[in-house]
């Protein structure tokens, strides 16, 4: 069984990086279009039309509400996608896990670049939705500049756990099951809509488990000009998720692609 000090990823998880990004820049201006679009459209529908009917909500407007949880969500749904059905195409239909495993790259280079690549994805998103937010009013004061390594590191924690799933998939079908149980109630149920404290105690229990709370907890405050309560407990919690779900990819990556 191979140690885990092979885990631990050396300078060409960068290479990886840097290659999914030369990639991406092929399709940057139909990937920015959505990145701009669909937060415009959300901050429309919800925050103006909706938020027309519910108004302010934990002492803001509620499209300054929704805005920072469209954020979090945003991070959590581009890091998702990127890390399974990106992944999953360079590793199983376009078989590039395979060429880079024939340079000096390991399995870890390959996982650490993608996973930081899915919090680069998340971080450029998050950052389109802050821009079209800010036009609109409901995104101010001075911490929004501490919002950024937050995105990344909750980018981390989504991107390696999409990269788990991807590890033991064998199709792209294999994500519905993914998104049905983990991504859209974390969406619904996590603070991006409305305050934890409206649900019953136990939901609210079950969502203090979950990482986009914990996201949305540092988000809503920074981009509304405050300072998150329990900051390091927050903090904690993701950089959890991310270990813990790396160490996992990590080893179900090299059985696969190893074996």
């Amino acid at each position: 069984m191979r140690g885990w000090r092979e885990a631990v990823p050396g300078p060409g998880a960068f290479a990886v990086l840097q290659r999914n990004f030369a990639v991406w820049r092929k399709l940057l201006i139909p990937s920015m279009l959505g990145n701009f679009g669909d937060p415009l459209l959300y901050l429309l529908a919800l925050g103006y039309g909706l938020g027309h009917f519910v108004g302010p909500m934990d002492g803001m407007p509620y499209i300054t509400f929704i805005a920072s949880g469209i954020v979090a969500s945003s991070v959590m749904n581009t890091a998702s996608f990127e890390g399974l059905y990106s992944a999953f195409t360079r590793m199983n239909a376009q078989h590039t896990y395979a060429a880079m495993l024939a340079t000096p790259l390991r399995v870890s280079d390959i996982l650490a670049g993608e996973v930081l690549w899915t919090a680069v994805k998340g971080l450029i998103s998050a950052l389109a939705i802050v821009i079209v937010a800010w036009f609109f009013g409901a995104i101010q004061g001075p911490w929004v500049w501490l919002s950024i390594p937050v995105i990344l590191l909750a980018g981390l924690s989504f991107g390696s756990l999409a990269l788990v799933m991807t590890a033991m998939a064998r199709s792209y079908d294999f994500f519905m099951y993914y998104f049905t149980l983990a991504v859209t109630p974390m969406f619904l149920f996590c603070g991006v809509f409305y305050p934890l404290h409206s649900l019953p105690v136990f939901a609210q229990d079950i969502a203090q488990v979950l990482p986009l709370t914990h996201a949305v907890a540092l988000l809503r405050p920074l981009l509304t000009g405050h300072l998150p309560q329990q900051i390091g407990y927050h903090l904690a919690v993701l950089l959890l998720y991310t270990l813990l779900a790396y160490a996992v990819a990590w080893y179900l990556l090299v059985r696969r692609l190893l074996r």
